[in-house]
This record gives C-alpha cells, sequence and structure tokens, in this order.
C-alpha cells in the first residue's frame, strides 16, 4: 500500500489533499462578514406538504389521504401564512417565529429546468450550477466559482465527502460533524502518518488536515461531555445545524450540508407521520443554527434550503408521492427581508400542471440564486457570470 492509498484508507485524505494552501484561513470572521449556508434536502421534498396552497381546492382534490388540512384552531392544520399559503404545522414552533419575525422567506415554483427526474442527474445538475446545454465541467461546482470571486472567502463542507458543489479550483476542506469526537485515526497513529510525509511536499498538508480535525474536535469536547449527563441529545440534525453553526461564527463564511431521507414514494403520512417527522426534525435544526449564531452573526447570515426537485402533485396509490419537478426554496437570516412568499407565482388548477403532474419551474434556480448572492456580495455582472454561467440574475428583494 502507498502512502496516498494509506491516507484515503484512514480517512484523513479527503481533508489534508483539500487544504492546501488553506490554513492562513483559520481565523475569526471578523463582524459585517456576509456569510451563507446552503442546506441540499437530498431525495427531493414534498414542497406541497411544506408551502400548502391551502386556496387550491384541486390540491385537497388530489390529495384525500395526505393533504395538510387548512388554516383553523386545529393545531393540526396549516398555519395561514397569507390567502394562499399555509405552514406546515410542525414547524409552528421553529421556523414559524422566524418568518413572523421576517427572517425567513419561501420561494416556491423554484427549480432546476432538468428534467431527467433522476435524483442524480438532478443533484448534479444543480450542485454544478452550469448550463443543461454544451459540455459540463464536473470538476467545477458552483459554491466553489462563487469562493473564487469572493475576496477572502472561507468555504467549508460538512459532509461525509466533498460535495460536487465544492469542488473546483479553490481548496476546501470537509469534516463529516456526525463523526465528530470519533476519529478513524488516533493520535499515535497521526503522528506515525505525519512522520511519514516529514520530507515529501505532502508534508503540510497532511499536518494541516490533521490540526482542522483536532480543532473542531476541541470545540466540540464540552459539548460530548453534556451530552453523556442527558444536556443535549446526541442525534439528529439539530446537534448538526449547531455544530456548523459555531464554525461559520467563528471561521468559515461559505457552508455547505445536505440532509436525506425525502424520497416519499410510500407512506408519507400528512400532518403526522414520516414526512412529518423530518421536517420537524429539520426545522428545529434551522432554528437551532439561527439561536447558535446569535444575533449578530446571523443578520449577517443567509441560509438557502433546496432541492433536487419537488414531487407529485396528486398523491399515488401507496399514500405517498413521486419524482416530480418544481419545489420550494426556502431562504433564511436575520437580516432578510422575509416573512413571504416570493417570486413568481401562478394559480394551482390541473390546468396550471408541469405535464399534468407537478409544480412548473417559474423560479430557475441559477437566475434566483445568481441574484441573491449579487445582492449579498455585491457583486458585479461578470463575476455573476462566472458563477452561473449564462444565467439571468433575478433579484427578489431579500436582501
Amino acid at each position: 500500500m502507498n502512502r496516498r492509498s494509506l491516507l484515503k484508507t484512514l480517512a484523513i485524505a479527503p481533508l489534508a489533499a483539500q487544504l492546501g494552501g488553506h490554513a492562513g484561513r483559520l481565523f475569526a470572521a471578523p463582524a459585517g462578514t456576509p456569510r451563507c449556508l446552503v442546506v441540499f434536502l437530498r431525495g427531493g421534498y414534498d414542497a406541497a406538504s411544506l408551502l400548502v396552497p391551502v386556496s387550491s381546492s384541486f390540491y385537497y382534490q388530489s390529495r384525500p389521504n395526505i393533504a395538510i388540512p387548512r388554516p383553523s384552531e386545529d393545531l393540526r392544520s396549516a398555519i395561514a401564512l397569507d390567502a394562499d399559503w399555509g405552514l406546515h404545522p410542525v414547524l409552528r414552533e421553529s421556523i414559524y417565529p422566524l418568518y413572523k419575525n421576517g427572517q425567513v422567506a419561501f420561494m416556491p415554483f423554484a427549480g432546476t429546468e432538468d428534467l431527467t427526474r433522476s435524483h442524480f442527474e438532478t443533484q448534479d445538475s444543480i450542485e454544478l450550477g452550469q448550463p443543461l446545454t454544451g459540455t459540463r465541467n464536473f470538476r467545477s461546482g458552483f459554491m466553489n466559482r462563487l469562493a473564487g470571486v469572493l475576496n477572502n472567502a472561507s468555504p467549508i463542507a460538512l459532509t461525509d465527502q466533498l460535495p460536487l458543489s465544492m469542488q473546483g479550483d479553490v481548496q476546501v476542506p470537509n469534516i463529516a460533524l456526525r463523526s465528530v469526537g470519533k476519529p478513524n485515526v488516533d493520535q499515535r497513529q497521526s503522528k506515525i502518518i505525519a512522520s511519514m510525509y516529514g520530507n515529501t511536499a505532502l508534508a503540510s498538508q497532511v499536518n494541516e488536515g490533521f490540526a482542522v480535525r483536532d480543532d473542531v474536535a476541541k470545540q466540540f469536547a464540552g459539548e460530548m461531555e453534556a451530552a453523556s449527563r442527558n444536556a443535549i441529545t446526541a442525534k439528529g440534525f439539530e446537534l448538526e445545524a449547531r455544530r456548523i453553526a459555531r464554525l461559520m461564527k467563528d471561521k468559515y463564511t461559505l457552508g455547505f450540508v445536505d440532509v436525506g431521507g425525502w424520497d416519499t414514494h410510500v407512506g408519507q403520512g400528512a400532518a403526522a407521520g414520516y414526512l412529518a417527522g423530518r421536517l420537524d426534525e429539520l426545522g428545529r435544526g434551522l432554528a437551532g443554527f439561527a439561536d447558535e449564531m446569535g444575533p449578530e452573526a446571523w443578520r449577517d447570515t443567509v441560509v438557502v434550503v433546496v432541492s433536487e426537485f419537488g414531487r407529485t402533485f396528486r398523491e399515488n396509490g401507496n399514500r405517498g408521492t413521486d419524482h416530480g419537478h418544481g419545489s420550494v426554496y426556502w431562504i433564511m437570516g436575520g437580516g432578510i427581508k422575509g416573512g413571504r412568499v416570493v417570486g413568481e407565482q401562478q394559480r394551482i388548477e390541473q390546468a396550471t400542471l408541469f405535464q399534468n403532474r407537478d409544480y412548473p419551474v417559474l423560479n430557475e434556480y441559477r437566475a434566483v440564486l445568481g441574484g441573491l448572492f449579487g445582492r449579498m456580495y455585491g457583486m458585479k455582472g461578470d463575476q455573476v457570470e462566472k458563477v452561473f454561467a449564462q444565467a439571468r440574475p433575478r433579484d427578489v428583494g431579500l436582501v
């Protein structure tokens, strides 16, 4: 086994190999530094259960078993946002208070123009952020390109492996926070591996990789001790989201995390059930992220929640939903102009469905994110073009 294979086997290579030139970025982000976290819901979540089209009779006809009831005094009914839209009731204590404070907005009819309805192909399309026509560069994700055009950007991926969105010319570390505190390589093994590379070109990168791992572990040592006393749960997205907040508050300005489990073909549920549980966990996690950031850093932070596609508008024979097209994006932040449903919209009827089955995409994600990033970072047209080539940025007035 050669040295590179050994590093890969010990799960250090992905971090070490991508840390070259990154050590100088391990500093506290100054006040006022814009931060952005992208949360990718892998599996294509059912957006029509999150943001409920309560004014559409067709919605209730199409979903006799899984529709979320219209707003009422019943706590299991949708939470009224405006005359047309309601919010899933499990988000009443987590996301809805942020919405009322103008810190959350929802954008229906959002997504990519990719029509494959394939999880992997559509996820790739979104993470690459490149035009669907022409040759694609699978070593150039949109978040890496964004980091490349920003001054002093400090990107990090909080994933098991470096995601496609973060691949490219800029060196990006990635750490799977679910396993923080349980490294695959202990201190003795770390020293042995580092000594193997002592007189090689990879020496500094290997040392930096171990340094970042140890630094993160130290930050969360107290948290791990508290968990053993039942002070916090060791499971669930909220714990992970709070860890991400601490890293982004102190050191990193661009982050990416993915959350799986959204492919609800069977037994999706309605106000309660499988999907409700996932949304509850997600909502608590995102609210925990905002809380952990603190008021000052949260004002400078924008969180964007996306998924590869939505689900079929009609329920299937298994009381679930199948692969669809248009979705609903979330935009959150302490300084955004939220508390509303934004973007281009239309009445939801059978005649307005895409291919008589899905939400159409009226808010193309590259245009939306290009406009959002442009406003957040004061980017010029040529800079936005480098991130989202051939897109037409749209400013929806959130920042």
